[in-house]
């Protein structure tokens, strides 16, 4: 991945902070501090990621300097990130990216829907990967699969259940002329329009590595 429009070097510090924060190591992609950073940066997590990567390489002399002056002294590296904060205004973010061109996309997967503040696109995604390793028949709550779901993204089996009805309104292949009346159709749409006729096996990929966010901090 290029350079990073929104990319400053100021920002290894935060990176590093998140780096050295316990255990130790580059963090899972969509791990929900890796999210949390890539949020307030307005910057995708694969970037920063690959960031994280580049950062422990300590092949330059930039790297160098930077591990030398904070890699050992966590409370230099805590006031340069509180510093960083203050004078970039990240307490105040909208007033910061005021007049900068700051385009939407993967930010809106870990943000809650208008239509309805307890779900996440990214809850849609990880519903919709298991839809794709069901069959209509167990597609209810007993089911073990969508309990362990349940539990991981904190959402509800029989609201599971809701969302997958709604994705097999979406599913050609069930050919369901039913209309549900919901304000989550269109969400699910979207979600389904992205992934639902692409490689299953990218999904799965994809939903794999997102477990690590509702998984809480490392």
């Amino acid at each position: 991945m290029s350079r990073h429009a929104l990319w400053q070097d100021e920002y290894w510090l935060l990176l590093m902070q998140l780096y050295l924060k316990k255990p130790e190591g580059v963090k899972p992609l969509y791990s929900k501090a890796m999210v949390r950073l890539a949020l307030e940066l307005h910057i995708p997590p694969q970037f920063l990621y690959e960031q994280m990567f580049k950062l422990r390489q300590l092949d330059t002399p930039r790297m160098e300097k930077l591990w030398e002056r904070y890699g050992q002294n966590p409370k230099r590296l805590a006031k340069g990130v509180r510093m960083l904060r203050q004078m970039k205004g990240f307490n105040s973010a909208d007033a910061f990216y005021e007049g900068v061109e700051t385009i939407e996309s993967w930010e809106l997967d870990f943000k809650p829907l208008p239509e309805d503040e307890n779900i996440k696109p990214v809850m849609l995604i990880m519903i919709l990967d298991l839809y794709f390793r069901l069959t209509p028949n167990t597609m209810v709550a007993e089911t073990p699969e969508i309990q362990e779901l349940g539990r991981l993204i904190k959402m509800k089996s029989a609201d599971i259940v809701k969302i997958m009805d709604i994705f097999q309104i979406c599913d050609p292949y069930l050919n369901r002329s039913e209309i549900i009346l919901t304000p989550l159709m269109a969400p699910c749409q979207q979600i389904w329009q992205r992934f639902g006729n692409d490689s299953p096996e990218k999904l799965a990929a994809l939903a794999a590595q997102m477990k690590e966010y509702f998984r809480g901090e490392k």
